[in-house]
């Protein structure tokens, strides 16, 4: 430390390093104004080249699949004059509900002319019954094979995968047989049994790899303070598989509702379901090809699958992602 002779007597030159406590300070105030402007990323613009090729993508599959949707309303809402005249993009001039009605309780479905009314209210008899059954079992089956590991019970989980990838062609007529041998052929009660026995192997897939990521610690605590089989499935899992459930509700709803083949097979005409009842209405030979009363039951029959999806789409999604494509 040495005196400046060009500065005062009382002021001191330091020669060597700065104290290390004035070199922080000097250092905090650096840093402190560094970060006064703005920080993080910087934003992208809304028309970048990616955001353009993102939303124009998701835009023009919008329109691929909303464009069909589109023409059946506007052409259901019209009356046959207006659709003759050939633009069937156009919004209909005059509306009228009178394809919807003629739908629902006039048009001729074969030998009967109560529109899909009938066919209506066979789909629901069918539908309810073969939902709740084919859900109740595959989840008790899909819960004991990931929690309860019996003998055998990988034998058992290997058929239920096979035959959810056996083609339904395959089994129809063994399925005649013995339907017809148990006096069930022709009836509701039937079609019941096949849409149960045919939804069970992929609903047990799908609630097994879901049980098995619920947290073991909570089967094994239950299990020490002395729950059952049962105790545990209704207290513990069912409560804790709501998404689960409601993936499997969608999935059956969607197919049995959408099912032609089996309803036309295993049922007769005065117990036809809605699809069968539709296609009746559709490809009928016999007078005026009424496209708007088409198009009218062809929504009407789609009704209930997109009101179920609509509702339930979020758990859907919550269901799928928690665990039913985890092996």
């Amino acid at each position: 430390m040495t005196t400046s002779p060009h500065l005062p007597d009382h002021a001191v030159k330091y020669e060597g390093s700065v104290p290390a406590d004035i070199a922080g300070l000097a250092g905090a105030a650096t840093v402190e104004r560094d970060t006064d402007g703005p920080s993080g990323r910087k934003p992208r613009p809304i028309l970048s080249r990616r955001n353009i090729i993102v939303y124009g993508t998701l835009i023009v599959v919008s329109l691929y699949y909303m464009l069909p949707l589109y023409v059946m309303i506007v052409t259901s809402l019209k009356g046959m004059p207006e659709i003759r005249i050939g633009n069937i993009f156009s919004p209909p001039i005059e509306v009228t509900f009178q394809p919807w009605v003629k739908a629902w309780s006039e048009a001729c479905t074969g030998l009967n002319c109560d529109g899909l009314s009938r066919g209506f209210f066979n789909s629901v008899q069918i539908l309810i019954p073969s939902v709740i059954l084919s859900i109740a079992i595959a989840s008790v089956n899909g819960y004991a094979l990931a929690n309860w590991r019996f003998k055998g019970a990988e034998t058992f989980f290997t058929i239920l995968i096979v035959g959810a990838f056996i083609p339904y062609q395959v089994m129809i007529y063994p399925i005649v047989i013995m339907l017809r041998e148990v006096g069930l052929y022709g009836s509701l009660t039937g079609l019941v049994i096949v849409h149960t026995i045919f939804g069970m192997p992929i609903l047990t897939l799908l609630f097994r790899n879901y049980f098995a990521s619920v947290p073991q610690e909570l089967f094994k605590a239950a299990r020490v303070d002395g729950a059952g089989f049962w105790s545990i499935y209704f207290r513990i899992m069912v409560p804790m598989s709501l998404p689960i459930f409601v993936v499997a509700m969608i999935l059956q709803v969607t197919g049995i509702w959408n099912d032609f083949l089996f309803g036309v097979i295993y049922t007769k005409p005065d117990l036809y379901p809605m699809t069968v009842q539709l296609n009746n209405i559709v490809n009928s030979t016999q007078g005026v090809k009424e496209y708007n009363v088409n198009m009218a039951a062809t929504i009407l029959t789609g009704l209930v699958p997109l009101t179920i999806y609509f509702l339930s789409g979020k758990l859907f999604v919550r269901g799928i992602a928690a665990g039913a494509v985890k092996g």
